[in-house]
């Protein structure tokens, strides 16, 4: 892996984020979106290690797939194109990294297809551009966002019936989830680690949530 070019994408990702005027007034955007595309780097950078992808360009793909989130979203069609919208705002810096166009083109689809398989420019679906969007899913799951998701959801405030409820619902969903096959084995396997881990989760807290309204 090229450290040099890392360091060089790293800087840029965050020089946007702390110029935007938007961030400004929304600080919090700024810390969550860094973290998550460091989360979803080290995650691209292990499928790419294994599968043999290119490790420089992923792991510059994936650092910079959100960088649009420096930008407000007007509605709902904002966030469909923040994909592309971030392979937009990347191509000028990747030629200022001296990258040859061939990459250029690989990194800035495999940015611009990650929220929903389109794009609005001609590239290649392969194993490489669709690993943006695996690394991406698979941080979805894992113990951070288990923390996440039920603070979001207020579940610490539910009663015991609508928590039942929740995690249920929850379940369910990991269960049709851990099916799903991803763009290499590789991926595939984290995925399903990390869905049988939330299962697991969910499921021992579930558990414990229906001997919490007395003796059975």
């Amino acid at each position: 892996m090229n450290r040099e070019l890392i360091d060089k994408t790293i800087e840029y990702l965050k020089k946007t984020f702390e110029e935007s005027e938007y961030i400004k007034e929304e600080p919090g955007i700024m810390d969550y979106r860094i973290e998550h595309s460091f989360r979803v780097a080290n995650i691209a950078k292990t499928i790419a290690e294994k599968e043999g992808f290119h490790v420089t360009d992923m792991v510059i793909a994936c650092l910079l797939h959100d960088i649009a989130y420096s930008r407000p979203f007007r509605d709902s069609k904002d966030w469909l194109d923040h994909g592309r919208n971030s392979a937009r705002m990347i191509r000028p810096f990747l030629f200022e990294l001296g990258l040859e166009e061939k990459r250029i083109n690989d990194i800035c689809f495999a940015v611009a297809i990650h929220v929903d398989d389109k794009s609005d420019f001609e590239g290649e679906y392969t194993p490489f551009t669709r690993t943006v969007s695996d690394a991406d899913n698979i941080d979805h799951f894992d113990a951070l966002r288990i923390f996440e998701n039920l603070a979001v959801s207020e579940f610490p405030d539910l009663d015991l019936e609508k928590k039942k409820a929740h995690l249920l619902g929850l379940l369910e969903k990991l269960k049709a989830y851990y099916s799903e096959e991803l763009s290499t084995q590789t991926a595939t396997e984290l995925w399903k680690d990390r869905v049988a881990f939330c299962y697991t989760y969910y499921e021992r807290l579930l558990s414990q949530i229906e001997t919490s309204g007395g003796v059975l």
